[in-house]
Order: structure tokens, then sequence, then C-alpha cells
């Protein structure tokens, strides 16, 4: 089956201030969806390679599939992750989540500062990540100047924040920190806070 574009989970204009419907439209259904495409195109151009034996562009299609498949996925993530401000976005995550959290990071206001230094400072383009790690049971926040590199193995994405300029340039230009910091008003900390349990769960 070829991957597909999800839809938004809420109106474009859902999350203004915020963020501006105007983005989302580009956002959404532009640039996620050119990620799904590219993903698609690489595992047919693999497959057929496949099956013609023929492997000699096996490394420009892994990398494709790499770039694409990254961006599909953490986009996915990523819509899923933010809800409209005092509808289920923004506030602080509850339960066992606000528990690991206190425990990794100190507090949540230090998760919060560590979290949004590490998205606004991420070089050119790229996403700040906040990663449930199996092995030791740790939160861990993480940045990607480029989405198929520099992850940890195994780490699951809770809460991803896409700090490419075409998510937030048309309202905010080059002000990334101002566009963060609003972020956190329309985090779905509920989302987050189920990936995080599923997580667990599987990895008990």
């Amino acid at each position: 089956m070829e991957h597909e574009l999800p839809a938004l989970p809420y109106a474009y204009e859902a999350l203004e201030p915020h963020i501006d419907a105007q983005t989302m439209r580009l956002h959404h259904d532009l640039h996620h969806k050119a990620y799904v495409e590219g993903l698609n195109k690489a595992e047919q151009m693999l497959a057929q390679a496949r099956q013609d034996g023929d492997l000699g562009l096996v490394k420009h299609w892994e990398r494709e599939a790499a770039f694409h498949g990254s961006g599909h996925l953490l986009h996915c993530i990523f819509w899923q992750n933010l809800a409209p401000a005092g509808r289920g976005g923004g506030g602080e995550p509850g339960g066992e989540l606000a528990r690991q959290i206190t425990l990794d990071f100190g507090s949540y206001a230090s998760f919060a500062a560590h979290f949004a230094a590490a998205s606004t400072q991420v070089e050119g383009s790229g996403w700040g990540i906040l990663a449930h790690r199996p092995y030791d049971g740790k939160l861990v926040i993480l940045t990607a100047e480029k989405h198929q590199n520099l992850t940890q193995w195994g780490v699951i994405p809770l809460l991803v924040l896409d700090v490419w300029e075409h998510a937030y340039y048309l309202k905010y230009q080059n002000r990334r920190a101002e566009y963060v910091k609003n972020v956190f008003e329309i985090i779905n900390w509920a989302d987050v806070a189920e990936r995080f349990n599923a997580s667990r769960r599987r990895h008990a």
C-alpha cells in the first residue's frame, strides 16, 4: 500500500493566532504532501531495482527514502502534537509524563527552557524532538538539522517541533524564538502523554 497524506485533525485556522491558516495550508497541503509522494516514489524505485536486479542507484533511492520517510513520519506526529489553544492545546502535562519530565529534567520549567533553546538553536532547518529512550526509560531532547540524520537509534519520538522555515516564516519571518515560544500555547499534551504511555507499555 502506498503512503497517504493524513488529514489535519483540526481546521487550517484552528491554531491561530499562534500558527496562521495560510502557513498551515502550505505546510500540510504542499510540503507534507511532497514528502509522501517522495517516499512512495523512492519505495517504488527500490522495488523496481530489486525486481530488475539493477541496484546501481540504490544509494540514491535509499537516501530519498530516508529523507522523505523521515519527513512524512515527523509531520504525522507534528500535526497530532498540536491542538487549538484552550481546546486541548497549551498548559502543562500531567500524570506519568509530568513525573518523568521532572525526574529527567528537574522540573517542567527546566524542560521547557531546554526544549525551546534546543529547537531555536537548530542550525538551518530541522526539528526539536522530545523522545523516550526505552533501554533506560529516560526522556531525552534531541535536535535534527536534517531530519534523516542525527537521531539516536531506538528512541521513540513523543513531541516534535518543526523549525524548518516553511513552518513559520510567513508569520514570524526570522523570529524563530517567538514561534517556538508560541507553540507551547498549542501543544497537545494529551497526545504526547499517550505516546509516552504506549512506548512504556511496549517496552516494559
